[in-house]
């Protein structure tokens, strides 16, 4: 196996050198590079976090002969003669190539890279279409001459000169530590770049979140974060722990429709802070998490069909705390037809999904909200999902699990309920519903077609019985349980007594094929009834 026979040795390049480097064509970038993917403000905040000092990251080069050739950096095309350094970028390529561009006159014809420092307030900004001479262009504010050339120019800004080369100087001697590679295959710099870029787990958009908006060091114990509210509602609720980036789109719908908005300015209009909009949210949430559990029938997270649809949830309820009873019938009614229709009419995007429904949330009117709710998930071509397929990590799987959860199934041998705590119990910390979920006839003596089926599978949320092999639970009625009680225990499953025939004599098919029609038609039912269409009647299913 190919490896490093020489360890990388840690260097520093300020700024200025690294640039001129660049330009100079002894920096390259190796063929599997991808190309230049920042947008003008992550340009922007690399600049932003240099003049404050902020760390970088550092880069990962290889040193090795290139040959004469066009290169193209960015907005940046020259010709590079041959040279037997050039130091080959295997990490750090976006922010070498923003560096090379904005700070060289031709970058500035590039958005990404048109940007200027303004001395009026010490941010770096878009460069403005006319001169303004207190807004400077980074290639002059890079150069000393060409800062004294500018103050030579406008002489009326003469106070500001050195905090212009204050600026100058920390552009340039920026220290930026890379690791250089001299020998080593393109396989093996291929593969480490393939590590360092993929390998590794990213931070999720709530740890950024959180990090940046961390709250009081000094008040940890008690600050209310993200990871905190989740557990909250849960302990509360038994409703399971809601992911983090559900929980902050949930804080960020509250406050606004678009939740996929940039985090890194959240609370500069300083109108709420930090600790309130948690708060709030917190508040929000919970009502949305109610309303789900005790009005729309989904008794745990994992049955929501859909996250994105508790973060339209506590928009809605942030702005109306208290509906009454029509508006949640009426809300019911949107939840469960934005659950059928799913994502699949905004472009397949649950993203698409939940920025078109918050934005029909109005904060002046429930009315109108409503209204455009319902509008936005109105189709002709809705339909109940297939209960020959049931995988428990799916939308329409979670849809068929609520159905049935709604027929309040119980203990084939207690006949006692399985009440909403005892679910959690059962579902405890996995991240599905599968725990609660059992087979009736081992999988692997049902035939291929009904491998998947929901006519297979029923919720039993006790630990005490085997997942796979619960048909001899339904097989025989318990002698302490009478005629009519164990028929409402078998019909809190979707079976009849007959059916626990066919268990009994071991007629497998014959039981599916039943039960299939069954779920299938208690779906219709209890759909039709929380989406308030009117279904087309089941078809018979077939092998």
């Amino acid at each position: 196996m190919s490896s490093l026979k020489e360890r990388p040795t840690a260097a520093t390049f300020d700024v200025e050198t690294l640039v001129a480097a660049a330009w100079n064509g002894e920096i390259r970038v190796p063929h599997f590079q991808r190309g230049f993917r920042w947008a003008r403000e992550d340009v922007r905040r690399l600049f932003d976090s240099i003049v404050k000092g902020y760390p970088v990251g550092s880069l990962l080069l290889w040193e090795r002969p290139a040959a004469e050739q066009r290169v193209s950096l960015g907005a940046l095309h020259f010709d590079a003669p041959a040279t037997d350094v050039a130091q080959w970028v295997v990490d750090g390529q976006q922010r070498i190539t923003a560096l090379a561009n904005a700070l060289h006159p031709s970058g500035q014809s590039d958005q990404r890279f048109a940007l200027s420092y303004n001395l009026r307030n010490g941010a770096f900004i878009s460069s403005p279409p006319s001169p303004d001479p207190l807004i400077i262009p980074l290639p002059v504010i890079f150069d000393l001459q060409q800062i004294l050339k500018w103050f030579a120019k406008y002489p009326e800004i003469a106070h500001y000169l050195d905090d212009a080369t204050a600026v100058t100087k920390r552009l340039r001697q920026f220290p930026i530590p890379a690791y250089v590679v001299k020998q080593g295959s393109p396989d093996v710099l291929q593969d480490i770049f393939d590590r360092m870029n993929n390998y590794g787990k990213r931070l999720k958009r709530a740890e950024v979140f959180s990090a940046l908006y961390a709250g009081d060091e000094s008040k940890q114990d008690e600050t209310l974060t993200i990871e905190r509210i989740g557990h909250g509602i849960n302990v509360e609720r038994q409703f399971g722990t809601i992911d983090d980036d559900t929980i902050l789109r949930a804080i960020l719908a509250r406050r606004g429709p678009d939740v996929t908005r940039d985090i890194h300015h959240e609370f500069d209009n300083g109108e709420e802070d930090r600790d309130a909009a948690y708060k709030a949210g917190e508040e929000a949430l919970l009502r949305a998490v109610k309303f789900v559990q005790d009005k729309a029938g989904v008794p745990h997270f994992h049955l929501l069909p859909y996250r994105f649809l508790l973060v339209v949830l506590t928009r809605f309820f942030a702005h109306y705390p208290d509906p009454g009873p029509e508006a949640l019938d009426t809300l019911r009614r949107w939840f469960w037809r934005a659950a059928v229709v799913g994502p699949y009419i905004f472009r397949g995007s649950a993203t698409g999904a939940m920025k078109a429904q918050t934005y029909k949330i109005s904060t002046h009117s429930m009315a109108d909200s409503l209204t455009g709710l319902i509008d936005v998930v109105e189709r002709s071509d809705h339909s109940v999902p297939n209960v020959a397929r049931l995988r428990t990590n799916e939308g329409a799987g979670k849809i068929i699990l609520c159905s049935l959860w709604a027929l309040g199934p119980r203990d084939p041998l207690t006949a006692d309920s399985f009440e909403q705590p005892r679910l959690a119990r059962a579902i405890s910390e996995s991240n599905t519903a599968a725990p609660a979920i059992a087979y009736v006839v081992n999988p692997r003596n049902v035939g291929s077609s009904r491998r998947l089926s929901a006519g297979n599978r029923l919720i039993l949320c006790s630990g005490s019985h085997p997942v796979n092999e619960v048909d001899i639970l339904f097989s025989i009625q318990p002698v302490h349980l009478g005629d009519l009680e164990w028929e409402s225990v078998l019909a809190s499953h979707a079976m009849t007594r007959s059916m626990a025939g066919l268990l009994a004599a071991s007629k497998t098919v014959e039981f599916l094929q039943q039960r299939e029609q069954i779920v299938q038609g208690n779906l219709q039912n209890f759909l039709s009834e929380m989406c308030g269409w009117k279904f087309d009647a089941v078809e018979p299913l077939q092998d």
